[in-house]
């Protein structure tokens, strides 16, 4: 299962990509999170890992795969039968960025729990790319 929905927002791509890394601050601008917590300390970077609470979820596990700084990171959860990655993207445009957020869930059950969470996973990206905007876009 595929998601993806995609935001621009009239802030510089530093102030979008700072919010956006700073994930411990998630649950002040998104609803759909109620808690993050970093597993580790440092700098975020592959390898990362932090404990994720969503309403109407199971807390998740999810660790960084990729990550091109300013730009983009991908993260992934899995549990039995699912595996989920979400993958942010900025893409710079003059005086604005475009982000872009995807769910993919694969798996013997992906698709299962893909089709069961399909309304909820929609609506959540949805909050988050609003979320994010409004707060770049009132620093």
């Amino acid at each position: 299962m595929h998601f993806e929905t995609t935001i621009d927002i009239d802030a510089n791509p530093e102030t979008v990509w700072q919010i956006l890394t700073d994930i411990e601050t998630w649950p002040e601008w998104t609803e759909s999170i109620r808690s993050v917590r970093r597993l580790d300390s440092g700098e975020f970077t592959i390898g990362s890992r932090a404990e994720v609470r969503q309403p109407r979820l199971l807390t998740a596990i999810w660790t960084v795969t990729e990550l091109n700084p300013g730009r983009n990171f991908t993260w992934r959860a899995t549990s039995p039968g699912v595996t989920t990655s979400a993958g942010h993207e900025l893409i710079d445009r003059v005086g604005s960025v475009t982000v872009r957020l995807v769910i993919d869930q694969t798996g013997s059950l992906g698709w299962l729990f893909g089709w069961a969470t399909a309304r909820l996973t929609r609506r959540y990206l949805a909050m988050e790319s609003h979320g994010l905007k409004q707060r770049a876009e009132s620093r």
